[in-house]
């Protein structure tokens, strides 16, 4: 599966480029829907900083969510979350 390669690059990149725990940003790319946004947001706690504009086009809604993260494992498993959600795409 390409998203778990992915994943799994990502995860070896912050294990040695960050030290933990580290404030991380999430980018995250989904549709124009009430419903998607509310999964999507329901991911992070009330405390991340949420930032949300729409694409150009109006058909899609670009997140970006800064967050105390406590180590690389607890990055990637919010990314296998949100990509369990029908029409995410992560940055």
């Amino acid at each position: 599966m390409k998203n778990e390669e992915s994943l799994e690059r990502l995860e070896a990149i912050l294990r040695s480029d960050f030290s933990w725990p580290s404030v991380y940003m999430f980018k995250l790319i989904l549709p124009a829907d009430h419903r998607i946004f509310a999964l999507v947001r329901a991911l992070f706690p009330e405390e991340a900083r949420v930032f949300v504009r729409n694409s150009d086009s109006g058909k899609y809604i670009i997140i970006t969510v800064k967050e105390l993260m406590i180590s690389p494992e607890e990055v990637i498993e919010r990314y296998r979350k949100a990509l369990e959600i029908n029409g995410v795409l992560v940055l």
